[in-house]
């Protein structure tokens, strides 16, 4: 079972396309054993490992240019889950490619915005160039090309991205250069971003590993110059024109105390009881309510006593004096520190 679109597994699985799995290439590089060493590396990097899928996914792409079912069964066995799980993953994702890939995978935003500014004669252009569709690769083997709904670059549109890095504010014409440059074997520096290598290379930089040849390399790549004219273009005219934003001003704080009362929250220490248990008795007995009141009764530290369900000698009346358990109207009882008796109430049994 392949899990991928054509096998039974995959179609049942996924529900996604179930056209034919295409045969391996003849020269797909195999899966090998350094190809688990670091598998497992990835799966090192993660307390549960199955959560080590997705970059185990695009390390297998960076041997073979694809998800291949071999890749599918290899990530299974790693992280103990079957080929329809994998599978599953593999054909969610629009950065896993399910068919073998050219050296460079060119995609052309078609959304919206770049849409209305030329993205789709982009896109059209292209394809006749190529003799290809969206998610097809070229005869020679050079080009994968795809439409993107969005590559979240707006305000550069309409924009082309070349193994995920970007060439800006594209037209017909610059597009259809950029192509004929990456077919001759030429990689054209992108307008913003590290320098380009290839499909291959950019799958194996997304597995968490360096896809360039030495420390220089990689910190040339980080390094690179780009253009970031129309990103800037808001901030430079407001520089030009002495604007600012306005100072945001953010909520003024309430003081701790603002909703209660200066006695619940400053105790005076006269009463013979811990700060904390003085400042909850006055809670219960500033209470407006019987729902305030059963809300104080239940923060205070007395309440595994009963407290407010029935006055604890020596507690507080509303006045905040004393007032002895005993002296509770006949009729009902009055609760705790409201001055109200609740009528046809029995009043509760005390514990011990």
């Amino acid at each position: 079972m392949s899990a991928l679109p054509g096998s039974m597994e995959g179609a049942l699985t996924t529900g996604l396309d179930d056209s034919p799995v295409l045969p391996a290439p003849a020269d797909l590089p195999p899966l090998t054993e350094q190809t688990r060493i670091e598998a497992r590396e990835i799966i090192a990097r993660y307390p549960v490992a199955r959560s080590a899928l997705l970059p185990m996914l695009h390390l297998v792409q960076s041997y073979q240019g694809y998800v291949s079912p071999e890749g599918v069964a290899l990530c299974a066995e790693e992280l103990g889950l079957t080929k329809a799980e994998v599978g599953a993953v593999a054909t969610f994702y629009t950065m896993y490619k399910r068919r073998p890939t050219g050296r460079h995978l060119v995609s052309v935003c078609t959304n919206t915005l770049c849409a209305v500014l030329g993205g789709q004669r982009i896109m059209d252009a292209l394809s006749a160039d190529l003799g290809v569709h969206h998610d097809e690769t070229s005869a020679d083997g050079s080009i994968t090309l795809e439409h993107a709904e969005c590559l979240a670059a707006c305000d550069y549109a309409p924009v082309v991205t070349v193994d995920y890095e970007f060439y800006d504010q594209q037209d017909v014409e610059s597009a259809r250069a950029l192509v004929q440059a990456l077919r001759r074997g030429d990689k054209p520096h992108p307008t913003r971003g590290a320098p380009l290598t290839d499909f291959r290379g950019v799958s194996r930089q997304l597995a968490g590993f360096s896809q360039h040849a030495d420390e220089a390399a990689a910190a040339a790549a980080v390094d690179a110059p780009g253009e970031y004219g129309p990103t800037l273009a808001g901030l430079r005219l407001a520089a030009e024109r002495g604007e600012s934003a306005p100072e945001m001003q953010g909520p003024e704080q309430p003081p701790a105390d603002a909703e209660e009362p200066r006695e619940t929250v400053r105790p005076s220490g006269d009463t013979g009881e811990t700060p904390g248990k003085e400042a909850a008795d006055a809670r219960v007995a500033a209470a407006d309510n019987p729902a305030e009141e059963a809300g104080a009764a239940q923060s205070h530290p007395d309440k595994g006593a009963e407290y407010g369900r029935g006055r604890p000698a020596g507690g507080l009346d509303r006045s905040g004096t004393g007032t002895p358990a005993q002296s509770e109207p006949a009729g009902g009882y009055q609760g705790p520190g409201t001055g109200r008796t609740v009528e046809g109430r029995t009043p509760p049994k005390r514990k011990g």
